[in-house]
């Protein structure tokens, strides 16, 4: 159960024998965000002193962290008021904290100035950064001249207003743009989801528009992954998968947290898992029946066998898990962050010398 100093602040955490051992296999790096605490956490497979595999667990600082979304060129991060996009340099290798040198390193390029939009999840479709804008009730893009370019919104929100109606959050992206969202509630005025957290939820479609699912409790972070439509029930501490012919949804795994933030890679989805502790959001929700064996961390579920193999968990300080997501064939990962930390050097990546 290691302990780490980050800037006065003591993190605790454990992981379960599998999960390393998981992560070696696929060669893959876990990057989790947590806004209250504000950091990234870069999860990846490191060396002890006998040459095992151990789990190396570095923080990074970005004030209420939450959006990630990742390409194989270019990372975003979502923040309090603005989105960081990174970049990685290819043939550039950057040594890490423990003197490896990187496979895949993200260094900062630029910072979009949103203002508050309480930006939720973000994704890439190819080269354009999409987010889902929760205070304005849609899905935005960006470019230089404004704060965010409104593209998409639900048919029952009216108007664009700073106004939380349905808390927008989640984003499924497909190969040609967005293709599901989900929403708390399906009300037009300001934070009118909170008055039915336990069946106002709901799943769109943002092609049609049409209501895919409804009567959920709190639902987050739908995906599209090996031809389904797969969402977390948060309120019930559920990954379901969704079959979109006869609309009928199957729970695949039960976890110990309010989850939120679901990434896949080979045969596993990774499941972010949160603590509950604000009644007046979270209260009567079935999950808050049993609040002390809530964990804060990320469950491993192996899709074959439709059971949770491995998880790790902070321990204190933490008690809740925004974004996760898998970066694949990437060990070891460098993420730098705009400002120095702790430990970093100065990094310069410049073209040669015109001749």
């Amino acid at each position: 159960m290691p302990d780490l100093q980050s800037r006065e602040l003591e993190i605790r955490y454990e992981a379960s024998d599998q999960f390393v051992p998981i992560l070696q296999h696929l060669n893959a790096t876990l990057l989790v965000s947590t806004y209250k605490l504000g950091r990234v956490a870069v999860l990846q497979p490191g060396v002890s002193s006998s040459g095992n595999g151990k789990l190396s667990v570095q923080f990074r600082a970005f004030p209420q962290a939450m959006g990630i979304a990742v390409s194989p060129d270019r990372l975003a991060i979502g923040t309090s008021r603005s989105v960081w996009q990174f970049e990685r340099p290819r043939g550039v290798a950057i040594p890490d904290r423990d003197g490896r040198l990187s496979k895949v390193a993200y260094l900062p390029r630029r910072q979009h100035i949103t203002g508050n939009i309480s930006i939720h999840e973000m994704a890439w479709q190819v080269d354009e950064l999409w987010a889902v804008n929760t205070l304005f009730s849609c899905l935005c893009t960006f470019d230089d001249s404004h704060n965010f370019v409104p593209r998409w919104k639900p048919t029952f929100i009216s108007h664009l207003r700073p106004e939380d109606r349905c808390h927008l959050n989640g984003l499924a992206m497909g190969p040609s743009g967005p293709t599901y969202v989900s929403a708390l509630g399906q009300g037009d005025r300001q934070g009118s989801w909170r008055d039915d957290k336990l069946n106002g939820g709901c799943l769109l479609d943002v092609a049609s528009s049409e209501v895919v699912l409804a009567g959920l409790a709190m639902p987050h972070s739908p995906r599209i992954h090996d031809g389904h439509l797969w969402y977390l029930h948060s309120g019930h501490g559920e990954l379901n998968r969704v079959d979109l012919q006869s609309g009928q949804s199957e729970t695949i795994d039960r976890v110990p947290g309010y989850t939120r933030g679901l990434s896949f890679a080979g045969q596993f989805a990774f499941v972010g898992m949160s603590q509950i502790r604000e009644t007046n959001v979270f209260g009567g929700l079935p999950i808050g029946q049993n609040l002390d064996a809530l964990r804060c961390g990320v469950a491993v579920v192996d899709l074959v066998s439709g059971r949770s193999v491995a998880w790790f968990q902070f321990k204190c300080d933490v008690e809740e898990v925004f974004a996760v997501e898998v970066v694949p064939n990437s060990t070891p990962l460098v993420l730098h962050s705009p400002t120095l930390e702790d430990d970093d050097k100065e990094v310069w990546v410049v073209p040669p010398l015109p001749s």
